[in-house]
């Protein structure tokens, strides 16, 4: 039996990378999934109504809070309601490595204004139907970066940090009312993005994957699993926790 059965899921940042993997996770746990991107998702839409599930794209900047009411709308006036939120969408494989004192105050803001801010804005939106409900499932996505303090990343990985404790913190708002926040943090992943830049050398993925207790790199469908499992009811009584999904290069 499909886990998420007719469950309404919108996961942001679906239109590529782990996100597109999330999606068609869910979509084959029976979850009708909604993909919400800047970029245009209208292949992994379609990729999961060809594999007989259901699916739509609507194009959606988190960091603008109309565009998440929007999504939040257009969501419910199409499925009826919302059971789970996926906070994926993020700044990550484009920044880059610098020094912290070499990262501009424009780009600080746009990766908070994405990896923080979205995630509140996309939390805050659901909260009124969820809370109503007396139901829903919030994952966000961390990163394993957090736990090791990795250089050259400041503002992405403080980011990160902020999504661990805004979990902690909305579990704590959200408990009373029966739905679920947690979070994953995935290790350094070969996604589309990450294996399309210059700075992730093989060299670097090489040291990465030696770091893991599981000696080999990661993929995209390494963190499936634990996002069904975090979205299904088998995690009912588990709430602001943060796994952590890198092979064992992190352990805490």
């Amino acid at each position: 039996m499909q886990r998420l059965a007719d469950k309404v899921a919108i996961v942001t940042g679906a239109a590529q990378g782990i996100g597109a993997h999330f999606a068609r996770g869910l979509a084959a746990e029976g979850a009708k999934v909604v993909i919400a991107d800047v970029l245009d998702g209208t292949e992994t839409a379609d990729s999961i109504v060809r594999a007989k599930g259901t699916a739509r794209f609507i194009r959606t900047d988190v960091s603008k809070a109309s565009d998440v009411q929007a999504l939040v709308a257009q969501t419910v006036a199409e499925f009826g309601t919302i059971d789970i939120l996926v906070n994926n969408a993020a700044i990550f494989a484009t920044l880059g490595n610098k020094k912290f004192h070499e990262i501009s105050s424009e780009e600080f803001d746009k990766v908070m204004a994405v990896n923080v801010r979205g995630p509140f804005e996309c939390a805050k939106a659901v909260a009124p139907l969820m809370i109503e409900k007396g139901a829903g499932k919030i994952v966000n996505i961390a990163s394993g970066t957090v736990f090791k303090g990795v250089p050259n990343l400041l503002h992405y990985v403080s980011s990160k940090g902020a999504v661990v404790a805004m979990t902690r913190c909305l579990a704590r708002e959200f408990g009373p009312h029966n739905v679920n926040v947690n979070a994953i943090a995935p290790g350094l992943t070969m996604s589309d993005g990450v294996l399309g830049q210059s700075d992730w050398t093989d060299d670097y993925i090489e040291s990465n994957k030696n770091s893991r207790a599981l000696k080999r790199r990661q993929v995209p469908g390494d963190l499936v699993g634990s996002m069904v499992f975090l979205c299904s009811s088998d995690s009912d009584f588990m709430t602001g926790q943060t796994i952590v999904v890198d092979g064992g290069a992190v352990m805490h």
